[in-house]
């Protein structure tokens, strides 16, 4: 990450909410795409060390991303995320959860509803993603199975990513 690039993860316990600001160095349209482009989202949306496969993709009001990491000796973490509302290249909401594969959520990890806001800042862009849980002790769980340092992993590929598409 350039130094200069913004990130903040602030959790608020008592209100179960996670808010990360994440800042780019390349355009609105570009950071958009990488967030709701299969293609894209296979190259960057997994922590360092793991790789991103999608089993579906429909980038649309009620539609779904369903994508597994995996690990170099082939584990795979199964999630999905349900669209919820999509506003072309300022905004989506989604609910975010664990599931297997075939896609159906395990309810026994906990869920959360994304809130994902895209801004320009200059000539970067920057990235809010307000979480919520239905508790705190949701959030406190997700927090202990390394929350952050996965977010902060997953947004460096990203800016890995992105001059390499900067210069097509």
């Amino acid at each position: 990450m350039t130094a200069d690039l913004r990130f903040d993860f602030d959790a608020d316990q008592a209100k179960g909410t996670l808010t990360i600001a994440r800042e780019f160095d390349a355009s609105r349209q570009l950071v958009w795409d990488c967030h709701t482009k299969q293609d894209l989202l296979d190259q960057w949306f997994a922590p360092k060390g793991l790789t991103t496969k999608t089993k579906h993709m429909e980038f649309r009001d009620g539609g779904y991303w369903h994508y597994a990491m995996a690990t170099p000796n082939g584990q795979s973490f199964w999630n999905r995320l349900d669209y919820l509302t999509i506003d072309p290249i300022d905004t989506y909401e989604a609910m975010d959860g664990f599931c297997d594969e075939t896609g159906t959520v395990n309810t026994d990890m906990p869920r959360s509803h994304w809130t994902v806001i895209f801004a320009d800042v200059s000539d970067r862009t920057l990235v809010t993603t307000i979480v919520r849980y239905d508790s705190p002790d949701g959030l406190q769980k997700a927090i202990d199975m390394g929350l952050e340092g996965g977010m902060a992993s997953t947004m460096e590929r990203l800016d890995e990513l992105l001059p390499t598409l900067k210069s097509r």
